[in-house]
Formats: structure tokens, sequence, C-alpha cells
């Protein structure tokens, strides 16, 4: 059996060896073979077109519960039918209960990991021949059967010479050229259906679709995501809670991968996670967590977070797996996205434009001032009255109006970034139905900002204290206060950090605006005001700061005092 590859070779795309997704070069291809695209286009209109059909006369005779959820099963086993790439797609809408009926939720789930395996003797052949022994000279012990299939390949458990279980994740045979004719239908629909969609809608149509192509053969090259794997592990190295299994490299090609097994219960399956005395909260906490420090710590993130990816370890650690889907995020993307959850829950809607403007969700010349009313009316309804009332759920029901109305696209990237965090919060919820994502989230962000560990995270954190030239002192209170909800931030460290800041160079702005900010209302008298003033004028050593600031604070009476520093600023 050959290995299922596919390589660019002067312009035109021929099946055979390598792994990149070229989109032009497919489009080459398969159009100098239309019998191809037409016969493959033949049965997808058959098999969905018969089940459109069924649907809507389901509708007109108002069927009962149980047809509903035949109709549900039918869809999966069409999708099932159509492959991988259909199943891709079935995968990506059971995550989004907003988009789809709770009865075809329930049974596109099963999509995850509940798939027809493919032949043992084919699986094993494709061992043989990527690993060079068969199976049983490879491992002291392999299941006879798979323990698990899924949409690229099926999964065996074995025990290698050595003592280790493994997990065997084995690709599917003739992956490659499926896959890359669904991709060349679904770019040309794309590009049919664009022009009849608002013009925001139909923009990044055919992005998407190069998205969903080059993220998918990454996943198809078990190399690449053990590599992915290995990365993952080392930023999490300093995170007791997050567990990432062992690649063993010896046995892992291109198209078989040789992992740690993994003892635990999925997520979902919240009774033997109860049974097993686990806390659901804390396992919430540390999902949301983890989540978030991909996003906006290391930018690497997972971006196909199912419920078949994510286990519950019976120590209480959670297990990742399913490092085929990945992305990389830019340092001021990462930037831009804190500073925008901060001026969201400060409802600072200007400031949260122009954030939109810089991910990309604007135009770099959309004139965002008569966006902000419709901004401020459609978050400001998803936020309710308080800021427990977020969720991302209703951020994207709210926000997918203003599209219809406004000049807003979602860049592809961000297509992945919305189905993982939407994702994340709905495997919380079935955890915990009263979560609140923004519990575990702000508190976060608010430390990373507080922290400061890059200038332009610095500079984010100025961005948002500092509004129309003035220094907003309450917005410092809240995000101290929210900061240790969870008790994970401790203030004398973060105080360091910024007193460092302060005495430096680059903290000449703040100092002047800190020192605006004291003046005002006559809080400190003239003298005052010209100690503290050398701290702006000049750059001062430590001990120089320690001088000018008792100084001009040690006559101060307990009323004065408590006039300069804010109250909950004074508390800690």
């Amino acid at each position: 059996m050959s290995q299922q590859r596919i390589v660019s070779l002067e312009g035109e795309f021929v099946p055979g060896q390598s792994l990149r997704y070229d989109p032009k070069a497919i489009a080459k291809y398969y159009s100098a073979r239309p019998w191809l695209a037409i016969g493959r286009t033949l049965v997808v209109l058959w098999m969905l077109g018969g089940f459109v059909i069924q649907f809507l006369l389901d509708r007109w005779r108002k069927p009962t519960k149980n047809n509903h959820n035949k109709r549900a099963q039918h869809l999966r086993q069409i999708l099932t039918q159509l492959g991988p790439t259909a199943i891709k797609v079935g995968q990506a809408l059971s995550t989004r209960p907003d988009l789809v009926r709770r009865d075809f939720l329930d049974e596109l789930t099963k999509l995850q990991d509940q798939l027809p395996p493919y032949d043992n003797e084919i699986a094993f052949e494709i061992i043989r021949q990527q690993l060079g022994q068969a199976p049983q000279d490879i491992f002291k012990e392999i299941s006879t059967h798979p323990v698990a299939a899924a949409s690229l390949g099926q999964v065996y458990r074995a025990v290698l010479h050595t003592g280790e279980d493994v997990a065997v994740k084995v690709q599917r045979p003739n992956l490659l050229p499926k896959i890359t004719l669904d991709l060349f239908l679904m770019r040309w629909a794309a590009g049919w259906i664009s022009p009849l969609l608002p013009l925001n809608l139909g923009h990044d149509l055919t992005l998407i679709v190069d998205e969903f192509g080059i993220k998918l053969f990454e996943e198809i090259d078990y190399i690449n995501e053990a590599r992915n794997a290995e990365k993952f592990a080392a930023n999490f190295a300093d995170d007791p809670t997050v567990k990432v299994p062992v690649i063993y490299w010896r046995y892992t090609s291109h198209n078989v991968l040789t992992l740690e097994w993994i003892h635990g219960f999925k997520l979902t399956d919240t009774e033997k996670v109860r049974a097993a005395g686990l806390d659901t909260n804390e396992l919430i906490t540390i999902g949301v967590n983890s989540g978030l420090r991909q996003l906006l710590e290391f930018g690497f993130f997972h971006a196909d977070p199912h419920p078949g990816n994510l286990f519950a370890m019976p120590d209480g650690r959670m297990a990742f797996i399913d490092f085929g889907m990945m992305d990389q995020l830019s340092e001021t993307t990462k930037e831009t996205i804190a500073a925008s959850v901060v001026h969201l829950i400060n409802r600072d809607y200007l400031a949260l434009a122009d954030d939109f403007r810089l991910l990309g969700f604007l135009s770099k010349d959309t004139r965002i001032e008569p966006i902000i009313p419709a901004l401020e009316k459609v978050l400001g309804n998803a936020m309710g009255e308080s800021v427990g009332d977020f969720n991302f759920k209703t951020i994207t029901d709210e926000f997918s109006e203003l599209m219809y109305d406004y000049p807003f696209r979602v860049p592809a990237q961000f297509s992945l970034i919305i189905r993982s965090l939407v994702t994340q919060e709905g495997l919380a919820l079935s955890l915990s139905p009263r979560f609140k994502i923004v519990e575990v989230a702000y508190p976060y962000v608010a430390r990373r900002l507080l922290k400061g560990e890059s200038p332009a995270m610095r500079r984010r954190l100025l961005e948002v204290l500092i509004k129309d030239g003035k220094f907003q002192w309450e917005r410092l209170e809240n995000m101290l206060t929210i900061a240790q909800t969870d008790g994970n931030f401790d203030l004398i460290p973060t105080a360091q950090l910024g007193l460092q800041y302060l005495m430096s160079e680059e903290g000449h702005y703040l100092r002047q605006q800190i020192l605006l900010a004291l003046t005002e209302n006559d809080r400190l008298h003239t003298e005052e005001v010209q100690r503290l003033w050398d701290l702006v004028k000049h750059e001062i050593t430590p001990s120089r700061l320690f001088d000018v600031a008792w100084n001009a604070l040690r006559d101060m009476s307990s009323e004065r005092m408590a006039a300069l520093v804010p109250p909950a600023i004074a508390q800690r």
C-alpha cells in the first residue's frame, strides 16, 4: 500500500508525496478532471437532497418526536458515508447549540469518536509499511480491534516491550484524495455563494475554506501533530493541573502516531467524573484558565477542543489529546484580545471598535464612530445587567446581527478562535449549568494586564487606565478587586513590578498622569506637588524614590492619606 500523499509539481496537483495545502494546484488538477468533481457533486446532492426533502416533508406533516430523532440519525449517517471532510463539518456543528437543534446536536456529537472503524488488516498493514515491522513485533500487546474510531483515523491500545501503555493512532487509507476533492468543491461553492451574501459575510468565505483546508492538511500529518503535542507540553510544563501525553517518536510516522495512554474520563461523562470524586468546578477552572493561557500567553492554541479530546484524570488533572488542529497568534493579536476583553467589561465601546479594527473584524479605513451605538446596543444587551451575565454564546448570537447591517467580517483565523471559545464554554456548561465564564476569564485577563510582563502589555494597561488624558482610579480598583476573586493573584509581586516600571524611563508618562490625578481637587499642597514632581522630571534610583515619596507623605494626616489613595488600594 503506497503512502497517501499529495505534492505540488510545477503548479499541478499530483497524488504522490507531500503534505501542503495548495488551493490553486488542487483546482488546476480537478479542473482537468471534471468527471471526478461532477461525480462527487452528484453523490453529495443525491444524499443531502434526499435528506432535505424528507426534512421539509416532516415539517409539513408535523411529525412526532421519534421522527425527529430518526431524521437526526439519518443526517449523521449521511455525513459518515460522505467521508472525512463531511464528518469534520459535522463535528464543528456539534459544538454550536446556537445553530443546531438539540436532537441533531446529540447525533452530531457521536461523530467525535463513535464512527465505524475500517478493516483491521488494512490498519495493521499501514503500521507495517510505516514503521517497518509487523505490529506484533513492535508491541508486546495490541488490541485486536480499535478502541476508538475518528474521522481521520482509529486508535488501538497497546503495550510496548518496555512496559508502557500506549495509544496507537493509525490514519484511514486513501485520505488525501477524498479530502482534496471535497475542499475543491467547497471552495468552488464558496466562490459561487459569496456574491449572494452581504459583502461582509461573503468577503472571507473562500479564506475560511482555505483556513479549514490548511488545518485539515496539518491534522493528517501525524509528525506535525507530534511536534504540536511537545510544544504544547513545553508551554504547560509549569502547570501541574494540565497533562499532555508523551510521544514515542521511535514508533511514529506521518500516518502512525504512538503516544502515552491516558487513564481518565471524558469531561462529558459527568457520572464517572463525579463518581471519581472530582470537583467539576475545579475542572472547569482548569479548562478555562488553560484555554486563556493558550490564547493570551502562548498564542498557541488547541483549535479542536471537543469532548473527545479532553479528559478528566483520577488525580484531578485535565488531559489534552489530539493536537492535529492547532493555530498560532501573533503578539499583537494576543495583546489586543486581552485589551478588548477589558474594554468590553468596562463598556468602552469606542476602544472596543478600535480593537475590532486592529483584529481585522473591520477594515482599516472603516469609520468606527457610526458603529459605536450599534455596538453599545447589541453588546450591552449581551452583557446584561452585570459582568456575570456575560457568555460567549450570547455574544456570538448578538454579534451575528451586526454582520448584516455593518461592515463587520470574521477573519479566517478567528473562526477557529470563536469555535474554540464556544466549545470550551459549552463543555463547562455541561459540567455546571450555572457556570459563568467571565468569573474565571476576567480575573485572568486582569492579572495579565496588571503584571505587564511585556512593554506592549504595559501599553495596553495604560490604554485601559488612562482615558481622555485622565487616570481612571475606579478602573484600577475594579481590576485589582476582580484579579483577586479566585485567590490566584498576589498583589505584592505585582506592586513590585509596577514600582519598577514607574521608576523606569518607560514609566515617565505614567508618572505624569498619576501626578496630575493626585493634584486634582487640591488633593496635595504645593510643596508636596514639588516633591513628587521630582519623580517626573528625573531618572531616579530606588533609594531616591523612597526618600522623595516618604518626604512627600510622612506629614500627612490619616484624613489626607485617605483622600490621596483610593480606598480599595489603601486596604491592600
